[in-house]
């Protein structure tokens, strides 16, 4: 026999009686260093082949035991309020000890490139700042968990990663985003703080969503279930499957989100699938209805879509897909969207101002989900116009202290009922804003920042901007 293929099937021999012996076997995400959310009833399952496995925390000494069914076992530990380190053992006869664990706040981070930049940035694209916040990274009350990019054609039960301690060297490569949000949260919660990060540039929302989210889209083909990996990352459910399958049912506070230029040929699309992936994950999860907190896509127009002829025809559905995004806000319970309209970079679809992100989303949380009311975190939202004549008069909620960050703005636009749009001057009222252009006597609709680029300047006294929007419902551009 060939020396080589002899020690081959030694060697696959030896692995099999491993396996075979093997203590029991944990999903990547429990591990030494991994934060469990606080006050909760905290998820930890994994596989035996022995009949039970015995699991005890060490905060409160409880032991707790769960049958095993088809080699599985699952059990949720009671944890208490933020601290740590504690350990936590898993015993089916033979012991293994999880160290260096803390109980605090967890978040899932994900979504396509601009959730995924990490802060040394991409290939001439940085990240602003992002030298003196890796300097000063050194945090081990935050855990950052960098989760594998996997798109796979089944249900997987594990995403591989590796829990780690804040470090120059550990979020160099971690989401600046996330980082940034982690960083704000501890600052302010004094509670350790865990962040998953499962995000994949240039990511189709289908690709995320699971087979049975996608049942009433007869024309998104789902792919063949044969335990493969599949060649295409925006193959519809393959991230899901790779990516957010095997975290369901792990205890989180919340999901912050940063995805949609992918899908803006179809914002009609996106507005359906959006909402609809967000109920499914949280059906799923079966923690209760967290937050879901996500970023509104920034304007911009890249260098490369002023050259490419397909791109340039998509270019006028981009504030489409930001209207829909707008409108999903009021569709999905327990959400929230960071407007970005003053953040975004002319050439570039990745804004290097990734700070402004963490923050806002850092505001809404606070406010939303930690009792914060006095963090304010809300932007101008138009809600509604009358038409004085040749005017129309906009008004909005949150709308203390309005203005133009340059004192006024270029981008408020006016028609009539031919459709066609006028620069407009606006001024801004006791009540609200007034627009007006002396090419329409007899408007019917305003538009602001209606535009794939477009820099916001309308702000309330928070300094927080309005998203685009229109006021007309004409239909989206073939």
């Amino acid at each position: 026999m060939n020396t080589k293929i002899f020690f081959g099937i030694l060697a696959l021999f030896v692995l099999q009686l491993k396996v075979a012996s093997a203590k029991v076997v944990l999903p990547s995400f429990f591990s030494d260093g991994m934060v469990l959310q606080q006050n909760s009833q905290a998820a930890i399952w994994g596989n035996s082949d022995k009949n039970t496995v015995t699991v005890t925390s060490s905060w409160d000494k409880k032991s707790y035991k769960a049958s095993v069914a088809s080699g599985s076992w699952k059990v949720k530990l009671a944890t208490p309020a933020a601290g740590g380190p504690y350990t936590v053992t898993i015993d089916d006869g033979e012991k293994i000890t999880l160290k260096d664990v803390l109980i605090g706040e967890v978040w899932v981070a994900s979504g396509q490139s601009n959730m995924e930049m990490p802060l040394r940035g991409f290939k001439d694209q940085p990240v602003a700042n992002a030298d003196e916040i890796i300097k000063n990274a050194k945090n081990d009350k935050i855990r950052l968990f960098l989760g594998e990019k996997v798109t796979w054609s089944r249900p997987l039960a594990d995403v591989k990663g590796q829990w780690n301690a804040a470090s120059p060297e550990v979020v160099a490569e971690f989401s600046a985003v996330a980082y940034g949000f982690a960083k704000n949260l501890q600052a302010k919660l004094k509670v350790p703080i865990g962040i998953i990060q499962v995000a994949w540039g240039g990511t189709l929302v289908q690709a995320w969503m699971s087979a049975k989210s996608l049942s009433p889209y007869p024309e998104v083909t789902i792919p063949q279930d044969n335990n493969a990996a599949l060649e295409n990352k925006n193959v519809a459910t393959g991230l899901f499957n790779g990516m957010i399958n095997p975290l369901l049912g792990y205890q989180i506070k919340g999901v912050i989100w940063y995805q949609g230029e992918q899908n803006r040929h179809e914002p009609e699309n996106y507005l359906k699938m959006f909402p609809a992936m967000v109920a499914d994950w949280r059906q799923r999860w079966n923690v209760g209805e967290f937050p879901f907190y996500y970023v509104q896509i920034a304007p911009y127009i890249s260098k490369t879509e002023k050259l490419s002829k397909a791109s340039l025809e998509l270019q006028p559905k981009v504030p489409f897909l930001r209207e829909a995004q707008l409108k999903a806000e009021k569709l999905i319970p327990n959400s929230g969207m960071a407007v970005i309209m003053d953040v975004g970079a002319q050439n570039t679809i990745h804004p290097p101002d990734k700070q402004t992100v963490s923050d806002r989303l850092t505001a809404m949380a606070l406010n939303k989900s930690y009792g914060f009311k006095n963090v304010p975190y809300q932007g101008p939202e138009f809600v509604s116009q009358a038409i004085k004549g040749s005017s129309v008069w906009l008004k909005f909620n949150y709308a203390d202290g309005l203005y133009f960050k340059n004192g006024n703005s270029n981008n408020f636009e006016i028609a009539g009922k031919d459709q066609v749009f006028y620069p407009a001057t606006a001024k801004i009222t006791k009540d609200g804003i007034e627009v007006s252009a002396t090419q329409v006597q007899n408007p019917v609709s305003v538009r602001y920042a209606f535009k794939a680029w477009a820099m916001g300047d309308l702000f309330n006294k928070n300094g927080f901007p309005a998203s685009s929007f229109r006021t007309d419902n004409w239909v989206i551009p073939m």
